[in-house]
């Protein structure tokens, strides 16, 4: 079953367009992350799925709903985590749950079992009285998440969840939603641009400057590269350097700031045929790999992390 299919999005405000005919389809169970930097149309994309947009041209159906056509009955198939905090810091943690609960037409006693669920399956049930303006951004973000799952959405959607968050409760993060989409077969779409989030997804959708530029599970994208990374430290200026790999051994090489990027098979065994090759204009050279970030690098020309 597809839990999402995307058709030929596009959105504009003003001239610009932000999203430029993207398609994708996710499965019913899977956990489907759009990577890309700020300002490649992570979130116009985010806000159109779940209902507060209209695209420009171009389909979105949940579970078979157009979202245009039948927007409330797709906002009960819903669960919703902002990027910015959507809980009430003055509330208990228990109050803001109750209130979305009311928001939702939940009533006793299934309010009651939801919120006592909710509570255990994210560890609050200890700080369920407390203000959620005392808690840490992890356990903030925990609360979110129960919040939007409280009335047992088929679909949560997430932008850039873990925003302002440690490593520590970056993974603590993770970690439940990967246990949301194996305990309750919750289908988990998330907007990022940090490759540890997108690592873990079922399948990943590189978005750069409103076009998918790859699509595929990690392990594909990467593999898809063909090769190793070399990653050359130059001694004097890195395009001087970019030509003399050129002129000497065909290679084509990605300037990146100060270093060189080259994609190369068995990479390890042409570095010792690199340094003589170039004596004295090479100041380190590493081997590795490829990473989201090489694929995100080999399709789009620019690296997303800094």
């Amino acid at each position: 079953m597809t839990a999402l299919e995307v058709t030929d999005l596009r959105h504009r405000y003003g001239d610009r367009e932000s999203l430029c005919g993207v398609s994708f389809s996710v499965a019913a169970g899977d956990v489907f992350a759009l990577l890309g930097p700020n300002g490649g149309g992570k979130t116009t994309l985010f806000r159109i799925i779940s209902t507060l947009l209209l695209p420009t041209a171009g389909t979105v159906e949940v579970f078979g709903l157009d979202i245009v056509k039948r927007p409330s009955d797709v906002r009960r198939k819903l669960g919703v985590v902002f990027q910015s905090p959507a809980v009430d810091p003055w509330l208990t943690v228990v109050e803001n749950l109750r209130h979305h609960g009311y928001l939702y037409g939940l009533a006793k006693p299934d309010l009651d079992r939801g919120i006592e669920r909710a509570l255990e399956r994210f560890g609050l049930t200890p700080r369920a009285s407390d203000r959620v303006s005392t808690l840490s951004g992890g356990l903030r973000r925990r609360v979110e998440l129960a919040k939007a799952l409280l009335p047992a959405p088929q679909l949560l959607v997430l932008d850039e969840p873990s925003s302002g968050l440690d490593p520590t409760a970056r993974r603590d993060l993770l970690q439940e939603l990967m246990r949301l989409r194996e305990d309750a077969g919750t289908t988990v779409v998330l907007t990022t641009h940090i490759m540890e989030e997108a690592a873990v997804a079922d399948r990943v959708g590189i978005l750069h400057e409103g076009r998918l530029a790859a699509i595929g599970t990690p392990a594909a994208l990467t593999d898809a590269i063909g090769g190793d990374i070399l990653t050359i430290d130059p001694v004097g200026d890195a395009s001087t350097l970019s030509s003399m790999l050129h002129d000497h051994f065909g290679l084509n090489a990605q300037i990146v700031g100060r270093q060189l990027r080259v994609e190369r098979r068995r990479a390890h065994e042409f570095v010792p045929t690199l340094i003589e090759g170039l004596p004295g204009q090479i100041a380190t050279v590493s081997v590795g790999r490829p990473t989201l970030d090489d694929v995100f690098m080999h399709h789009t020309g620019t690296r997303l992390t800094p």
